[in-house]
């Protein structure tokens, strides 16, 4: 496809992205620049089992990425209304981007044209706007927040 990057990677300039939250609030990637590292949990699909048990995993390691200075959200092609009753439904504590014209995961070279939806990958952003870890990984296996963790400790 045309309109799809290649796969993002270390050391590259994060593309800047304004979605809405599962509230319909606009988060604005480089808000973040100079204060926090971001990680951008790129997942398929709500309510499908594996993205279930790592959003989780990410909303009981909350503390964790809240101690590394560290801002978390998932996103999907899910509309905020389905992201809003998913995070409703396991109290989940980050927020969930609606990434509906795919534009985010295209951006990041990070659409998966077979589903229509997003690959699972995990992209850490440094504070100063650069990919500073990306894992890209088989779409039914879940991601692990350790190496998530070790690889924000790194950045601070």
């Amino acid at each position: 496809m045309s309109d799809v990057a290649p796969e993002i990677k270390p050391g590259d300039t994060a593309p800047d992205f304004t979605l809405k939250d599962q509230d319909q609030k606009d988060v604005k990637l480089s808000d973040y620049r100079g204060k926090k590292n971001v990680v951008l949990c790129f997942y398929p699909l709500d309510w499908s089992p594996v993205c279930q048990g790592e959003n989780k995993c990410l909303t009981d390691d909350f503390p964790k990425f809240q101690g590394a200075n560290a801002e978390v959200f998932g996103i999907s092609c899910d509309s905020f209304f389905s992201h809003k009753a998913w995070a409703d439904s396991l109290d989940l504590k980050h927020r969930l981007l609606a990434d509906m014209h795919r534009t985010v995961s295209k951006a990041y070279g990070l659409y998966f044209e077979p589903l229509n939806c997003s690959k699972r990958a995990t992209v850490i952003v440094d504070k100063n706007g650069k990919v500073a870890y990306v894992k890209v990984q088989e779409i039914k296996v879940a991601r692990e927040d350790k190496e998530i963790l070790e690889a924000l400790a790194k950045l601070n």
